[in-house]
């Protein structure tokens, strides 16, 4: 079975398991240097797997991942928490299962451009991801454990 079939079977699970592992992190991350969660994990699974990616694929799957974020999910992410404190609670989580739902589809998109790139990087993908946001990966060794 090549990588390419088994991302799909356990990517996203084991990319839960280590976000509940570190979400206090990364949701920090998210809010104080804008960094992709998403990406950040797959980084971190990738890194697991032995499937090292280039700096220039990286910066690709970011950007192409930021321009579709940046048109539907951002602005849904801005809205819901706007709305937070003017919404009974089902009427927030409806909003919050929708979100995940579009969480899911930019995990789609990057599913889509991690099969079309071959694995010839030659550093830590974590390394690689957190250079990209300007971040000493020395001071996030932690996610790696």
């Amino acid at each position: 079975m090549t990588y390419l079939n088994q991302f799909d079977l356990s990517l996203w699970l084991m990319c839960d398991s280590y976000y509940h592992q570190h979400q206090t992190l990364c949701i920090q991350l998210q809010d104080e240097h804008q960094v992709n969660v998403n990406l950040l994990l797959l980084s971190l699974w990738l890194d697991k797997q032995g499937y090292l990616l280039t700096p220039t694929d990286w910066s690709q799957m970011k950007d192409e991942v930021h321009h579709w974020e940046e048109r539907v999910l951002l602005p849904y992410r801005k809205l819901r928490k706007l709305s937070k404190n003017s919404l009974i609670e089902g009427e927030y989580q409806q909003m919050l299962e929708v979100e995940l739902m579009l969480e899911r589809k930019s995990q789609a998109l990057i599913l889509h451009k991690l099969r079309q790139l071959p694995h010839e990087g030659q550093s830590s993908n974590l390394n690689v991801f957190l250079d990209l946001y300007r971040l000493d990966a020395d001071e996030y060794q932690q996610l790696a454990a």
